[in-house]
C-alpha cells in the first residue's frame, strides 16, 4: 500500500520540463517577449487596505535602489515617475483599486542615481471572495535598451502583444498558487511540499506544472474530473479517508 504522505525526498523539487516558480515571494515570469532574457523584470504587490507595498529585488534594482531596500510608500513611489507620466500612473493605480480596472502603460522612471529608464507597468486587481479589490499585483519591465524607433502604431502593437504575454504569465502563476492551496488542504502539507507535489505530478505525468495546476483547480470548481494518473498520485499523498475527485 502506498504511503499516506509524500515526502520531499520522494518528489523532485522541480519538474525537468517546466518553468521555474518561486516557493515564497512572487518571481518574475519568464518568456515575456523576444528580448526578455536581456530585460529587468520587477514584480510588485500593493495592499489596498493597509497601503503597504511589496517589491521584488529586481524592482528595487530597476529604480536604482539596493536589492534589499524596503519598498517605498505610494507617494514615494510616484516620485520615481517622470513628471510627465506621474499623473497617468497615479490615475491607473487609483482606478484599479476603486473600479478593478487592470492597466498597462508605458512610462519613464527616474532612478535614485538620476538615470532615466523606459518601462512598461502592468497592474491587475486581486479580489476577495465578495469581489472587492483588496490588492494590486503586477510587474514592471525595463524596455530602455530594446526600444526601437518604430512608428507609434508599431510601438502600440508591440506593447499590446507584450502585455498579453505578461498577463498570461501572471494568470499561470495564479493558477499554480491556487493549486498549491488546494493540495495543502487535501494533504495537510506546507507550501513547499505542495509545490514539490505539483512538480512530482508534472514529472510523472509528462505535463507542465501550470497544466497540472489548471486541471486541479478545474476539478475543484466542478468543471471537470481529474485525469486518472493525476488522481492516483494525489490519492497516495492524501491522508486516509480524504476523498479525491
Amino acid at each position: 500500500m502506498a504511503s499516506s504522505t509524500m515526502s520531499a525526498q520522494r518528489m523532485p523539487t522541480r519538474a525537468a520540463h517546466d518553468d521555474p516558480v518561486s516557493h515564497g515571494d512572487p518571481a518574475p515570469p519568464t518568456g515575456v517577449g523576444p528580448e526578455a532574457s536581456d530585460r529587468v523584470i520587477g514584480r510588485y504587490r500593493h495592499d489596498r487596505l493597509s497601503g503597504a507595498w511589496w517589491w521584488s529585488p529586481e524592482m528595487c534594482t530597476m529604480h536604482g535602489l539596493p536589492a534589499s531596500s524596503p519598498p517605498p510608500a505610494t507617494d514615494e513611489y510616484l516620485r520615481f515617475q517622470h513628471a510627465a507620466d506621474r499623473v497617468r500612473v497615479q490615475e491607473a493605480i487609483t482606478r484599479v483599486c476603486a473600479e478593478g480596472r487592470a492597466f498597462a502603460l508605458e512610462s519613464r522612471i527616474l532612478r535614485a542615481d538620476g538615470g532615466e529608464r523606459a518601462v512598461v507597468l502592468v497592474g491587475e486587481p486581486q479580489r476577495d471572495p465578495t469581489g472587492a479589490v483588496v490588492a494590486v499585483e503586477g510587474m514592471c519591465v525595463d524596455i530602455t535598451d530594446s526600444r526601437r524607433p518604430d512608428s507609434d502604431v508599431e510601438r502600440a502593437r508591440s506593447l499590446e502583444a507584450e502585455v498579453g504575454q505578461m498577463r498570461a504569465a501572471m494568470a499561470s502563476r495564479a493558477a499554480i498558487e491556487q493549486a498549491k492551496g488546494i493540495l495543502m488542504l487535501l494533504t495537510s502539507c506546507g507550501d513547499q511540499a505542495a509545490f514539490d507535489l505539483l512538480a512530482h505530478i508534472s514529472s510523472h505525468t509528462h505535463r507542465k506544472v501550470r497544466d497540472v495546476a489548471d486541471v486541479i483547480t478545474r476539478s475543484v470548481a466542478g468543471q471537470s474530473r481529474l485525469p486518472d494518473d493525476i488522481r492516483a498520485i494525489i490519492r497516495d499523498a492524501c491522508p486516509p479517508g480524504r476523498p479525491v475527485r
